[in-house]
């Protein structure tokens, strides 16, 4: 028996281990809009405000240049911040509850929702 549940802690530690991954930030992600031309503030602010609300994100202002996301899905809660200009965006990790962050690592599907973000933010700014 001893040996039983040495297993199975054993491979409960390895499952754990397989759905962490190393925390995603977004650094530097250039603005580029189907016009050719340079967004104003008010539409970057505009862009990723409505990109993050399409997805189930709660986008709050900050202040200029800065917004904070959070996504809640069932115990799972994940908080990022977003900042930006007229030439490009960051999405940097700020805290999470239930996805396992340590060390710089986090559960695997944190950085799907936030390449996702990401995804529909590029999106948004192909309809300026």
């Amino acid at each position: 028996m001893t040996k039983f549940k040495w297993l199975l802690v054993f491979f409960a530690g390895l499952l754990a281990a397989c759905s962490a991954a190393p925390i995603y930030n977004l650094k530097g992600s250039a603005l580029t809009t189907a016009s050719g031309k340079a967004p104003t503030m008010q539409q970057v602010q505009s862009a990723i405000l409505q990109a993050g609300t399409s997805l189930g994100w709660q986008m709050s202002n900050e202040k200029p240049g800065k917004m904070t996301g959070r996504l809640a899905l069932r115990t799972h809660q994940a908080v990022v911040d977003i900042d930006y200009d007229t030439k490009q965006y960051n999405i940097t990790y700020r805290d999470s509850v239930d996805l396992n962050a340590k060390d710089g690592m986090i559960h695997k599907n944190y950085n799907s929702w936030v390449q996702n973000l990401d995804n529909r933010i590029r999106a948004q700014f192909n309809l300026i």
